[in-house]
């Protein structure tokens, strides 16, 4: 029982971890009189989606990558289909013009170039894998990604979340003792989370990609989770949406392309399915966006049954 207790803590160490890190990291730039906006857009940016960097590293120097590429794929449906429904619920979410036409499509093209990458055998009839080359590749989207954001958020065009922490004075020695609190709990969390799902799905004879693409993708959802419900219960109801799609591109393109640039991860035979999902999950939140700009209570509880419909499929697969 004790690798059930392990896994959970390695949740909460990776999310208590990312907090720290942003915290201490904001408030030293701060310090440093760096500009919130650059602040907003470098540190905290990155900070949702830092649980599932560190997993995947360890994943990557374990060799286990069915927990790398599960745990993208898996988190970034969670975070269309379980984290805006959630929010949707609580309040309809107002999507912003630049999200519908840019930055929604970003996030749809992010999974096609997955869906390419992973389908090495059936484009060139090799074993699947996404290689370092195309690691390389994925950084070099994730930094026009960063540029994008960059020069349209200085046009007022989208929003950088500054307000994810309160980015408040702090002594030196709090921000030492933060930074350091922060990696060490990452580091503690990702090797709990990674070694201990290996023994779940070892105990229990199911794949350690359904225990990614659920257990581990709901865990390290809880960022975007949490930011969005924060987002709504400040009526800022258009930065709910922005978060999710742009964790969404972080996770591909930045976790994602510098995970298989440590090491190339070999992609499980089934995984067309799930990416084949997170594409048609991204396509209805676009379609939805065309009809109505506001994601109401009703399509929320879509969003939350094709969840669950996606669950129920790959714990039946096993």
């Amino acid at each position: 029982m004790i690798e059930y207790f392990l896994f959970l803590a390695g949740i909460v160490l990776l999310v208590e971890g990312a907090k720290f890190l942003v915290s201490s990291s904001s408030a030293f730039a701060k310090k440093m009189r760096v500009s919130s906006f650059i602040i907003g857009l470098t540190i905290v940016a990155t900070g949702t989606s830092m649980p599932e960097l560190i997993i995947n590293i360890f994943s990557a120097i374990k060799g286990q990558t069915e927990i790398a590429i599960g745990n993208i794929v898996g988190s970034n449906i969670a975070n269309i289909l379980l984290v805006l429904g959630v929010a949707a619920m609580l309040s309809p979410l107002k999507i912003h013009k630049s999200t519908i036409w840019k930055e929604i499509p970003l996030g749809i093209l992010a999974a096609f170039v997955l869906l390419v990458v992973a389908n090495d055998k059936s484009i060139d009839n090799v074993i699947s894998s996404i290689s370092r080359t195309d690691g390389i590749v994925m950084l070099f989207f994730f930094l026009i990604f960063i540029y994008y954001v960059y020069e349209a958020a200085k046009k007022r065009e989208i929003r950088i979340e500054e307000e994810t922490i309160e980015i408040e004075k702090r002594k030196l020695s709090s921000i030492i003792f933060l930074f350091i609190a922060g990696i060490l709990f990452l580091y503690l969390g990702g090797r709990f989370v990674v070694e201990n799902a290996i023994i779940i799905a070892s105990n229990l004879g199911i794949s350690k990609f359904l225990i990614s693409a659920f257990i581990i993708a709901l865990g390290t959802s809880l960022p975007e989770l949490a930011t969005s419900i924060a987002a709504v219960s400040k009526k800022d109801l258009d930065l709910a949406v922005g978060n999710v799609v742009g964790s969404n591109i972080f996770n591909i393109f930045w976790v994602l392309g510098l995970t298989a640039s440590i090491s190339p991860i070999k992609v499980p035979g089934f995984i067309n399915f799930d990416i084949l999902f997170l594409i048609i999950s991204s396509i209805l939140l676009f379609i939805f966006a065309l009809k109505d700009p506001k994601i109401k209570k009703e399509r929320g509880l879509i969003l939350i049954i094709l969840y669950i419909v996606y669950i129920a499929i790959i714990i039946r697969r096993g």
